[in-house]
């Protein structure tokens, strides 16, 4: 695409201007023809000096992986073919859900040699991207002209999920602190004649576990630590229908589940058990078995990394029967959903319900924030007589009345998931993953699995 530049719009406006000299004199008309001649011969005597398409080469170097949020960094590499200086702006293809910083570069790019530009990349959506392009907005040797070229440079980037919590657990752990991330210390049930190995005292510890036997020898405290029951199985069951669509803190609410599942999965596989995966929508949409072992671990995240939540009614019946034919051996089934009506809450509890005794059910409610929020704006009221508080308006109370009828709904609905005998967790996406891990623990400590 070549467009004018500015000097080329005062140039056309010499001949203009000298153009009134008619009214002048009708004889000046020689002078103004010559203007305009020159002019023109002036602009098209730079056009012929445009580069084009085959004066430059464009290729990217980057990594073919990212993590949702985290920077990637990208280099372009651009050649310049000509024996001439050329002033260049450069722009790399824009992707919907990825910022960058630079967004484009204004370099002078000298004859015969080759130009690197870095800038960061921050994807904000996970999936598989193609790069399909580079562009260059090239000036003209007297700059009336400039000319936008589109380079074809292809590759490939796989955003996947977010993995600074999984590693931020893992530090946590080691570091024996891992209150500071939400995650309680369940007391251990039996567990008292199942040692499995000797370390150093930290202040978190219990004093009843410290071997002053061994403490006394090594002249430095030192515990007991008792290992759970391992080869366990745990699914989780993620619905990936309309009502994952949700946003929180800019994130899907499946994008936050994705998050917590995957550190919980982390947990679970550190503690020798297996871990498997099933998504559905209105049909199964990724199965991954439960297996384990630390390859299980890449193999769920690749699996996860394009799932994306569809605007379709979710069907539990058909995960469900998925579910009875491969996977028969007792196991932890997480369900993390988003519930708001009477259909899919009924659809849960039957089939939940019907889990219990070969499985342990664990159903997960994730609270979407815009049925708290008309709670939250209003003050509490004593009594129904009491007057409407200032500053709020009657819409608003409406809004709060319908929001604590849902609330009161929720509520029932999770009562009967227990008495059914299915084990319940409400929580808001962005704080998923302490009560989920939490909860993990406690079933393990308590021999519920």
């Amino acid at each position: 695409m070549i467009s004018p530049r500015r000097p080329l719009c005062l140039l056309v406006l010499l001949p203009v201007v000298t153009s009134f000299l008619l009214y002048v004199s009708p004889t000046a008309w020689p002078l103004v023809a010559a203007m305009d001649t020159l002019a023109l011969l002036f602009a098209l005597t730079d056009l012929c000096f445009l580069p084009g398409k085959k004066t430059f080469s464009v290729r990217r170097e980057m990594a073919r992986v990212a993590s949702r949020g985290e920077r990637h960094a990208v280099a372009l590499l651009i050649d310049n073919h000509s024996r001439h200086t050329q002033v260049v702006v450069i722009r790399d293809d824009q992707l919907p859900g990825m910022t960058q910083d630079p967004c484009e570069f204004s370099q002078q790019l000298p004859g015969r040699s080759r130009l690197r530009v870095e800038y960061i990349l921050t994807p904000h959506r996970r999936g598989t991207y193609r790069l399909e392009y580079a562009y260059l907005r090239v000036e003209s040797r007297w700059k009336l002209w400039c000319r936008t070229i589109r380079l074809p440079v292809q590759d490939e980037l796989r955003v996947y999920p977010a993995l600074k919590q999984i590693g931020r657990y893992a530090l946590y752990a080691r570091l024996n602190r891992m209150s500071l991330l939400g995650v309680r210390r369940v007391r251990r049930v039996g567990f008292e004649n199942e040692f499995e190995r000797l370390r150093d005292y930290t202040p978190d510890d219990q004093f009843k576990f410290i071997d002053w036997r061994t403490s006394a020898r090594r002249q430095k405290l030192t515990v007991r630590d008792f290992q759970s029951s391992q080869s366990q199985r745990v699914l989780f069951v993620l619905d990936c229908g309309r009502m994952m669509v949700s946003e929180a803190d800019g994130q899907s609410m499946l994008d936050l589940a994705i998050d917590a599942a995957l550190t919980l999965s982390y947990v679970a596989l550190a503690k020798q058990d297996q871990v498997g995966l099933l998504c559905f929508s209105d049909r199964v949409v990724r199965w991954i078995g439960p297996a384990g072992g630390h390859r299980q671990l890449n193999r769920l995240v690749h699996a996860l990394h394009d799932v994306e939540p569809q605007f379709v009614e979710s069907q539990l019946d058909t995960a469900c029967l998925h579910l009875q034919q491969h996977c028969r051996k007792r196991t932890l089934v997480i369900l993390i959903s988003n519930v708001l009506d009477d259909r899919q809450a009924d659809q849960i509890r039957s089939h939940l319900a019907t889990m219990v005794g070969q499985h342990l059910p664990l159903a997960v409610f994730l609270r979407d924030w815009e049925v708290f929020k008309p709670l939250a704006k209003i003050p509490t009221i004593a009594s129904a007589d009491d007057d409407v508080p200032d500053g709020v308006s009657r819409a608003a109370l409406f809004k709060a009345a319908a929001a604590a009828e849902i609330l009161k709904w929720r509520h029932q609905t999770l009562m009967e998931l227990r008495h059914a005998g299915v084990l319940c967790l409400d929580s808001f996406p962005e704080d998923l993953t302490a009560p989920l891990v939490n909860e993990y623990l406690r079933i393990k400590n308590r021999h519920l699995l």
